[in-house]
């Protein structure tokens, strides 16, 4: 006897043995045991799904011997016949081979001629969009009032292709995608009742690769049977996909956890031994993100279909969610990168980089650090010569600035490119956005970036004061880093303004603080209060993020209350707005002074478009 498939040998006979579509058996299975049927069913859905399996079986229900039911007896002509696929009163129609309207018109003359063996004659059109138009206006009258020994099943992958007209003449069921956990336990009841040897693995691995198909799982498993020589195994499995395991996927997110280039390099190097499918790869890399995405902000309604809900919980605890939605976006958009390249894996390799170093927390390898602050000053005869406890590359100086005392630091400001222009991105993100956007902006920024910023903002303040001085004393206070480190006795409106770039906090709850104004400190309670502008995007679940950065910076534990209501003194977001309106104003004035622009305005007769006047960006 000939092999016969398992797609087609483990096809369901009856109801109770199709995996899935509970919504669908349910309607169907009541209308046959009230025999409340309709004239005209459309299954819809991907392949592979059971679209043609259901209206056998709804068929062989219809014309049991023994009477309509939801339980066909099995053992009567009708049933045995419909099950060899030789019974003459269930015409089984391939609308793709026949589209023509003559050959519809030519079914339907048959129409009004009684059933030859059954109850009904069953009319079963699979991929039934294919039909024409002439062909559809040709079935319209049949299909609404047919004669009452006829049923018409239809069978389709695209329903929208479907004219209106037919739809409203059909009672639709929509099957639904078969999850991976359902196929692989399925998959394992097979290969048990056939007593072949498999790996949960593998049948995961299967199951992911059949994208919702139980029919291609089943092709799949035959397929592996024949590779593995008589079992299931893993390694077979993924040999003969051309994907790399799981695991490896779960090792280049913790790659990029880890900001390691050389790990992803050496992961990529290993999955392409295998001849991979690199598209098939980043579809997996996509989907676990989203997982893990979903574990971050509710770990009880996190997907475990795959079995490894240990692993997405510790990936959800060491990726940052602003990189987990960041590094979903770059994938996404990756994909057409993947189809256009000459070169699938440099393509999958120059994704997975971008992902990482455009991350905003991401952080250049040592030997890749700015020269330091001593080398720097050296190379400037109009430098102040700094101690040696504040040399050292620009990270060790962030790292000891609250060491930093009065006396170790020159009052002369640190004049850094990146902190200027983050300072203005920092400006726009906190202040000039609406109050609706600014969490969406500010979620982004990760720690180095929000201290960046306002570190830039308050050495262009102190820049700008000084200036104002024309070199002379200064009476104004000194720099952040020159005055030490702040306790909470000494906290006050003015104070509150140099404490805050000092804080370890970013996402909303940086925002919500840069937008709050200092009132009183009552023993460990601190008091804020914020702008009803910026009240949008507050909530209570921030303030245990707040008492902790402040706790960590004071080093005892606070409390921190806020309150909505109106800022009475000046907040560092608005001192960051301020300091931009008051260089810009400055730009403006240099630039009207310059010889070269009067001599064009007078030429010309033009005028100068202030808003357009912006620093240079190298």
């Amino acid at each position: 006897m000939s092999y016969q498939v398992l797609a087609r040998k483990w096809r369901p006979s009856n109801f109770s043995q199709v995996a899935g579509q509970a919504h669908v058996l349910k309607s169907l299975i009541n209308a046959l045991d009230n025999e409340r049927l309709h004239h005209a069913y459309l299954f819809t859905g991907t392949r592979g799904v059971g679209k043609t399996t259901l209206a056998r079986i709804l068929a062989k229900c219809l014309n049991c011997e023994e009477g309509i039911r939801s339980v066909p007896c099995e053992k009567c002509d009708s049933c045995k016949e419909i099950n060899e696929g030789r019974f003459l009163d269930l015409i089984e129609i391939d609308a793709a081979s026949r589209t023509k309207v003559e050959e519809m018109r030519e079914l339907l003359e048959n129409v009004q001629y009684l059933p030859s063996r059954g109850r009904f004659k069953v009319y079963l059109i699979d991929e039934v969009h294919m039909l024409s138009n002439h062909s559809f206006n040709a079935l319209l009258k049949t299909l609404e009032e047919p004669p009452p020994h006829v049923k018409f099943l239809f069978a389709t992958t695209d329903p929208q292709k479907l004219p209106i007209t037919v739809l409203s003449r059909c009672l639709q069921f929509n099957l639904k995608n078969l999850s991976p956990q359902l196929i692989a336990e399925y998959l394992g009841f097979v290969l048990e009742k056939e007593e072949i040897e498999f790996e949960e693995e593998a049948l995961w691995q299967i199951s992911s690769a059949a994208s919702g198909s139980m029919r291609d799982a089943l092709t799949l498993v035959d397929q592996a049977i024949s590779y593995c020589d008589g079992k299931v195994a893993a390694g077979g499995v993924i040999e003969m996909l051309g994907v790399p395991p799981q695991k490896q996927v779960y090792a280049l997110l913790k790659g990029m956890a880890l900001r390691s280039v050389s790990t992803i390099l050496e992961l990529i190097r290993d999955i392409s031994e295998q001849t991979p499918d690199y598209s098939h790869t980043l579809d997996s890399l996509l989907s676990t993100l989203h997982r893990v995405a979903i574990a971050q902000i509710e770990p009880k309604a996190a997907d475990n279909s795959y079995g490894d809900m240990q692993q997405i919980l510790e990936l959800a605890s060491l990726i940052s969610a602003e990189d987990v939605q960041l590094y979903y976006q770059m994938g996404i958009k990756g994909r057409e990168d993947l189809r256009l390249s000459a070169e699938v894996r440099t393509a999958f390799e120059m994704l997975l980089i971008r992902m990482l170093v455009f991350s905003p927390s991401y952080v250049e390898p040592t030997d890749l650090e700015p020269v330091s602050l001593e080398s720097k000053e050296s190379a400037d005869p109009s430098a102040t010569n700094e101690p040696s406890n504040a040399a050292g590359s620009a990270t060790e100086v962030k790292k000891k600035k609250s060491e930093l005392t009065a006396e170790s630091v020159s009052p002369q400001p640190l004049q850094d490119p990146e902190s200027e222009c983050m300072s203005e991105e920092f400006i726009e993100a906190s202040v000039e956005a609406p109050a609706d956007l600014q969490a969406e902006q500010l979620s982004g920024i990760e720690q180095d970036n929000v201290e960046a910023a306002n570190e830039g903002a308050i050495d262009a303040h102190q820049g700008n004061r000084e200036d104002s001085k024309e070199g002379g004393e200064s009476d104004e206070p000194a720099s952040v880093a020159s005055i030490g480190k702040i306790t909470i006795d000494s906290l006050s409106p003015e104070s509150w303004l140099r404490l805050y770039p000092q804080l370890e906090i970013t996402g909303i709850a940086a925002n919500v603080l840069a937008n709050s104004d200092f009132q009183r400190a009552d023993s460990n309670n601190i008091h804020f209060i914020l702008d009803h502008s910026q009240s949008a995007v507050f909530s209570e679940e921030l303030l245990p993020k707040i008492s902790q950065a402040l706790s960590s910076y004071f080093a005892v534990e606070v409390a921190v209350q806020i309150e909505i209501g109106g800022a009475k003194n000046e907040t560092p977001a608005m001192l960051s707005q301020r300091l931009k309106q008051e260089k810009h104003v400055a730009m403006v004035n240099d630039f009207e002074s310059d010889e070269n622009v009067q001599e064009l305005l007078k030429h010309f007769s033009g005028t100068l478009a202030k808003e357009t006047i912006a620093p240079h960006k190298d």
